[in-house]
């Protein structure tokens, strides 16, 4: 989908009737997955049949398609299965095939098998919970295995620009996962430390950071990481004299140290939160953008939709109408490229909506042979 935003042909195959993630929820009356309709917006879709022998040779054939822009396939079906690389590269020389797998060694995995194998539901939710694990909602893993997955075609296929050699690229949500872990630093942490770290909550580990109540009960979320953030926040508020006065007693130097503002949290965090709670959100709200300071309104996801910069008057966003009959905004690609035009979100396709385009197109398949294909049931 990301490089379908940004201009690219994808062919998504299908398998007729829909595969595993064609009813995944959230879905509607109809039974029609928004989960669906959201991840494969801008895609082309053939339908095949894919129990069939002549099925999978034509998937083979797709993956495998002449062209400098061609043979460039996304899969996470067994590296020894019926796309295996090696086998597909006998047909094209300088395929490139980027495997998304559960773990390096074949076994499957999702984003919930193996957010709880890496410490995190460990660190979710509030210190009263003890060893009690919390898994979280957000599928972090599957979105940066994707992002990477992206980023690694276009590298393969750079590489292919410039040796003319094709190449298999293995993506394990494992490998993804365990990685950014470390890269987070918290293998480095745990071998000083010799534990692990603890639940703090709703607190910003290392820094300033914690969720507040506005005088009008509203609930807001303030960060200071770097200097500025700190001052900023600090001048919105009138405090500086009393943060002083803490830094004197504890021999702290929160301006310049971000770790002393975790350290000393607690009367931090008390005396921040006696002066929002006198202060109402639009208040604090002007204050802070005077200042700079980096907050955050806690919302739900209606409340998130109906907001203007997020999404009402975000150019990212079009109301397009989706295969499960409902209009509601789509964002197009994230990324703005001030040098082009900005193109309106795709709807994702129906089943099988291109399948005689890509026939006759990709494949350069004669009518008769289209047809022959549609009667057997080979495709849909």
């Amino acid at each position: 989908m990301y490089l379908a935003q940004l201009g690219a042909s994808v062919i998504r195959v299908d398998q007729i009737g829909g595969g595993p993630d064609f009813r995944r929820w959230p879905v509607g009356d109809s039974g029609a997955s928004f989960f669906w309709e959201g991840m494969n917006k801008g895609k082309k879709s053939i339908a095949i049949d894919l129990t069939k022998l002549a099925g999978r040779e034509l998937l083979e054939q797709l993956a495998t398609a002449p062209g400098e822009n061609a043979g460039l396939l996304l899969t996470n079906l067994p590296v020894d299965g019926f796309l295996a690389h090696q086998k597909l590269a006998k047909l094209r020389s300088d395929l490139i095939t980027i495997r998304i797998m559960g773990r390096a060694n074949g076994d499957p995995a999702v984003d919930y098998t193996m957010n709880c194998e890496v410490g995190v539901p460990y660190l979710t939710g509030p210190a009263a919970l003890g060893d009690l694990p919390v898994n979280h909602v957000l599928p972090a893993w599957d979105l940066l295995t994707g992002a990477y997955a992206s980023f690694a075609l276009l590298a393969a296929l750079r590489h292919r620009d410039l040796t003319k050699e094709g190449q298999e690229v293995r993506i394990p949500l494992t490998d993804i996962a365990i990685s950014t872990i470390a890269n987070f630093g918290q293998f480095g942490e745990v071998i000083h430390t010799g534990t692990n770290r603890a639940r703090y909550g709703n607190e910003l580990f290392g820094a300033f950071g914690r969720d507040f109540l506005t005088k009008d009960r509203e609930r807001i979320m303030i960060v200071a990481i770097t200097r500025g953030q700190w001052v900023g926040l600090m001048k919105s508020l009138g405090i500086e004299a009393e943060v002083a006065d803490i830094e004197t007693a504890r021999g702290a130097d929160f301006t310049r140290n971000e770790g002393d503002r975790f350290i000393h949290r607690e009367p931090l965090f008390e005396l921040v939160a006696s002066h929002i709670s006198r202060c109402p959100k639009s208040d604090l709200a002007e204050a802070f953008k005077r200042h700079h300071v980096c907050w955050g309104s806690y919302r739900s996801t209606l409340q998130a939709m109906q907001d203007p910069e997020l999404v009402t008057q975000n150019p990212i966003f079009t109301s397009i109408l989706h295969p499960s009959g409902l209009t509601y905004p789509a964002p197009g690609a994230p990324a703005s490229l001030p040098s082009f035009e900005r193109q309106d979100p795709i709807a994702a396709p129906r089943l099988g909506a291109h399948t005689e385009e890509i026939l006759f197109d990709v494949l350069q398949l004669s009518s008769p042979d289209i047809r022959r294909l549609y009667d057997d049931g080979v495709v849909s």
